[in-house]
């Protein structure tokens, strides 16, 4: 089985701009594209699981949410990193139409995680779930991952509301750098 390190989008390893989905608007937060490539060299598989809702509010397409992880792709390709899988939830019970589904893919929710899982033979006991939001730490811990919370993003505002057990780093880079001295216990 494989280990994997899920990443959150949004606030992750891009900076927060609501309802992101063009290209243009697209800047990465310091570091992640280097982060991402000590994942792919220490042996991570690296998933993007990320909720989307903007496709249930109509705001934007599943189309749209899938080229701009093209566009990221791309941009990670000249730091000598890359992306493993993309998943994400197009769902919001709000939403419009076939969307507005409550659904076991949106975070809070393990689904993305499990459905890669499943998919990719991930082993989710030695994986890690790193995001801005305490949804992104409770489908980490619901999966059976380990979770690190980032303060990027809305980060720091989650971070007051987190448990002591959370544990908690600067961004996405501290984040990886900080399991370089663990990753053979991972």
């Amino acid at each position: 089985m494989k280990r994997a390190v899920f990443l959150d989008r949004d606030g992750t390893i891009n900076i927060e701009k609501e309802y992101l989905y063009q290209a243009a608007d697209f800047e990465f937060i310091p570091g992640a594209p280097e982060a991402i490539r000590v994942l792919n060299q220490a042996g991570f598989m690296v998933v993007v699981v990320t909720n989307q809702s903007g496709v249930a509010r109509g705001y934007y397409t599943e189309e749209d949410v899938e080229n701009l992880h093209r566009h990221i792709d791309r941009k990670l390709e000249s730091y000598g990193a890359h992306i493993d899988a993309w998943l994400y939830c197009p769902h919001h019970p709000a939403g419009r139409g076939s969307y507005a589904v409550s659904c076991n893919c949106r975070k809070p929710l393990p689904g993305m995680l499990q459905e890669a899982a499943a998919r990719y033979d991930i082993d989710l006991a030695h994986s890690i779930m790193i995001g801005d939001k305490l949804a992104d730490i409770v489908a980490g811990t619901a999966a059976g991952c380990r979770t690190i919370l980032v303060r990027t993003g809305y980060g720091t505002d989650e971070e007051r509301q987190a448990g002591t057990e959370t544990v908690v780093c600067d961004d996405l880079l501290s984040a990886v750098e900080s399991l370089q001295t663990c990753i053979d216990q991972i």
